[in-house]
């Protein structure tokens, strides 16, 4: 199927995709984890074969190994360029100091209102409740930890805890 699409036969070429493009698709969704940008670089690796389709060697390897090869490959430079762009937007967010005082004082200004409503929130929790969130939100022990702290059982304190966000999420809801 390469050796007649080489030689620019659409319906060998066509064959070979419907042959080999659930492989390729299983390579690039691995590494991407997004179908749309998968699907955007198996229509790359399919464009390349119909390109290169001349220079493929049966030889050195097998058609679903030539692909997947590509496929890798191209999926790895996706990878490797959103990694650089994101790390020099980062930089020069760093650099230039995006967000002026402006944004600063907004961003103060958010931050301690959200606490006042949690902090209103919490005063209206019974006081297992808000104990139970305290040590597990603020102290940052794990239910188990926390079930032991208080000497309860286990069961207990995950029922402390979901009930409290409950009750914290519809007085905040309320508030909001």
């Amino acid at each position: 199927m390469v050796a007649r699409s080489a030689q620019g036969d659409d319906s060998a070429f066509a064959d070979l995709y419907d042959a080999t493009v659930s492989v390729v698709y299983g390579v690039v969704i691995r590494l991407l984890r997004s179908s749309d940008l998968s699907a955007e670089i198996v229509q790359d690796v399919y464009l390349m074969a119909w390109q290169q389709a001349a220079k493929f060697d049966p030889a050195r390897g097998t058609t679903k190994a030539w692909l997947s090869t590509m496929a890798h490959r191209r999926a790895v430079d996706m990878i490797r360029s959103s990694t650089r762009r994101r790390d020099r937007e980062e930089y020069y967010q760093v650099r230039e100091g995006e967000g002026g005082p402006a944004d600063q004082t907004w961003d103060g200004v958010e931050s301690a209102l959200d606490r006042e409503d949690v902090d209103s929130g919490l005063s209206q929790l019974s006081p297992v409740q808000r104990q139970a969130l305290e040590l597990v939100y603020f102290r940052g022990l794990t239910h188990q930890q926390m079930a032991h702290y208080l000497r309860i059982p286990l069961g207990t304190a995950k029922s402390r805890i979901r009930n409290g966000l409950v009750t914290l999420r519809a007085v905040l809801g309320e508030q909001c």
